[in-house]
This record gives structure tokens, sequence and C-alpha cells, in this order.
């Protein structure tokens, strides 16, 4: 049932009134409660008191919670950026960085793409882009996935992390720098590490600095697999 709101397979209601609502109006209202209130505060019975409709009115167009969220996640993440196959570090580049927005946009899909769950068009077409820019570099099938897994994990760690904090501008390193002005001592390597970022400026800067490192990586293995063999 849940595959078939996600594919765009199932009709509005063609039994009872005229609908007065759309899927879409419904996965809106659903996300607007997500993005000020988290997904637990989700419910059809809260839609419906946003949309102002009755609980039971919701169910004239879908199951219940599990079809809602499902839609509000495809809805969230988006179709994928246009990607450049012929450039694959730059493809995977902005990827990351797209999914990294959709995540930062909506925090509470973090919570919501765990697990085994059906998969619609705009998740599945986000893999597909990234594995279209790794065809040609000489990965393996398995090594291609393992990429764009590797990569996606990143990016959500990175967002977790974001959503975690109440005010989005405030660092992490901010938190330990207040600790170690008052225990330093214990740690000297670390204030010692800690003063040098500072000074340099390049601190806060974990989501670019992995992901290249991963690109890098992966740079290493795509050159070693082209190189000609002896």
């Amino acid at each position: 049932m849940t595959m078939e709101f996600l594919w765009g397979e199932r009709a509005q209601p063609t039994r009872g009134p005229k609908p007065s609502l759309t899927l879409l109006q419904i996965t809106d209202a659903a996300i607007a409660v997500a993005d000020a209130e988290g997904l637990a505060a989700v419910s059809m019975q809260r839609v419906s008191a946003e949309l102002g409709f009755t609980k039971m009115s919701l169910y004239r167009y879908l199951p219940g919670k599990g079809e809602l969220v499902a839609l509000m996640v495809e809805r969230a993440v988006g179709e994928p950026p246009r990607l450049d196959p012929a450039a694959w570090r730059a493809a995977l580049h902005e990827w990351a960085h797209g999914l990294l927005t959709a995540y930062l946009r909506h925090p509470w899909a973090l919570e919501a793409t765990v697990g085994p769950r059906p998969l619609g068009p705009h998740e599945l077409a986000w893999m597909e882009h990234a594995l279209t820019a790794l065809r040609d570099t000489g990965l393996t099938g398995a090594e291609q996935l393992d990429a764009i897994a590797v990569l996606a994990g990143h990016v959500r760690m990175i967002a977790q992390q974001a959503a975690a904090v109440r005010d989005p501008d405030a660092q992490f390193s901010a938190g330990i720098a207040a600790v170690l002005a008052e225990h330093g001592a214990r740690f000297p390597v670390l204030a010692q590490t800690m003063a040098a970022a500072a000074a340099e400026g390049g601190q806060d800067q974990a989501f670019e600095f992995g992901l290249d490192r991963i690109l890098d990586g992966l740079q290493t293995l795509i050159t070693s697999r082209r190189k000609p063999r002896r």
C-alpha cells in the first residue's frame, strides 16, 4: 500500500464526497509540523487539525502515519541535483552538499530514514545519480554502492550533530574550549591543538574535510584501477 502512494499509483478517493484535499496538501502540513516540533509530533489527528479537517477524513486519502511519513521523506529530500557524470569527483561533491542541505532543512528526515522501509522515486534517484557518476571509474558494483554508503553516512553524521545543537550558529568546539579553560592542564595536547586550530582559523570544517578525504580515497582507488598492468 505504501509503495502505491510513493510511486503515484494510488488515485484520489472515488467514493463519498468530492475530495477537498490533495496528498500534497496533507504532506506539506505534516512537514510543517515536523519542522517545527519534530517527527514525534506528527499524527493523523494533528495533521488533520492543522488542515481544519477531522482525523477520519484523512483516512480517505492514505491508510495511516506510516504512509504519511514515507510521503514526507519523498517531499523533503526532493529531486537530486543534476550532476555531470563526466566529472565524478565534482559530481559527488555536489551530491553530498545537496543531501546535507536537505537534512539541515528537515532534520526529522534523519530519524525517518533509518531501517528497512519503502523507498520512493526521489530517494532512488539520489542513488541513481551518484552511481551514474561512478559508473565509468573502474570501481566494482559493490565498491560503488559502498562509496555512496560512506558518503551518505558522513552527511548524516554532520547533519545529526547540527540537529542536536539548538543554536545553529553554536559550534561543538566552543563547548570543548569552555571545558579546557578550566581543565586544560589535564589535556595538554588537546588544548595545544585547539589553540593552534583557533589561530589558523581552520576549525569547524569537519564536513568539507571529511568529504575531501573520502573523495581523495576514492581518487586513489580509481587511479590504481586505471593503471596499466605490467
